[in-house]
């Protein structure tokens, strides 16, 4: 756990197959949290809100694949909280049976997902997090934003340390991708913390001066 200013509380955990790194960002004030990118193993996300002593004010996804998805249903259905993605991601969320089927997995359940909204963001309690539309990896991709403090972005599978998403998925397209990082996240200080949606942690400095796909020096 790190703390994120005086009120705000950072948690990942590596979760499912896939190991996604699922983000919980939680309000010590109101004691609001969101949970953001569910993948799977989710009684392990609900006994971290437990000790954070947190309930969830909203359940986002930064895209619509299988292992960043897979625990919104059964979370929202035991919290009663929103569930959101982008819209351009819909149609992959409805495909889920298919990407279970891809992967030789047993399909989750599903639930409705609202649409989230770049123009509020996501609340919990007097916080919020930023919405950015980061397409490439998937039409709908997102980065999430935390502003308090210095900034932190929740990047998804757009940004990973030294490297970037996969473009060869349904929908996916390098261009848009490198053109989403450098328009959108690359905009932010050197020391903004990136926590991605797989692996470890970086910065945006690290980023922009060492991955390749950025600094044109892939082999």
């Amino acid at each position: 756990m790190s703390e994120r200013g005086a009120h705000t509380v950072v948690e990942t955990l590596v979760v499912g197959a896939l190991q996604c790194n699922c983000v919980i960002v939680g309000d010590t004030r109101s004691k609001l949290a969101v949970v953001v990118d569910p993948g799977d193993e989710v009684e392990r996300i609900r006994e971290v809100l437990d000790r954070l002593g947190m309930r969830i004010a909203a359940i986002v996804a930064t895209h619509g694949h299988i292992d960043h998805v897979g625990g919104i249903a059964q979370l929202k259905a035991s919290s009663g909280a929103p569930a959101l993605i982008h819209e351009a991601d819909v149609p992959l969320y409805e495909n889920l049976a298919l990407q279970a089927q891809w992967l030789g997995v047993d399909p989750p359940s599903m639930t409705v997902l609202a649409k989230l909204d770049e123009s509020h963001g996501v609340a919990f309690g007097s916080s919020k997090l930023d919405v950015l539309h980061t397409p490439g990896h998937s039409p709908g991709s997102v980065s999430f934003v935390l502003p308090d403090g210095a900034p932190l972005i929740l990047s998804g599978d757009t940004l990973f340390a030294r490297g970037i998403g996969r473009t060869d998925l349904w929908g996916g397209s390098y261009e848009t991708i490198i053109n989403s990082i450098n328009a959108k996240l690359l905009t932010f200080p050197d020391d903004t913390i990136v926590i991605p949606g797989h692996g470890p942690k970086t910065t945006v400095g690290e980023e922009r001066r060492e991955n390749p796909f950025l600094t044109g020096k892939l082999l």
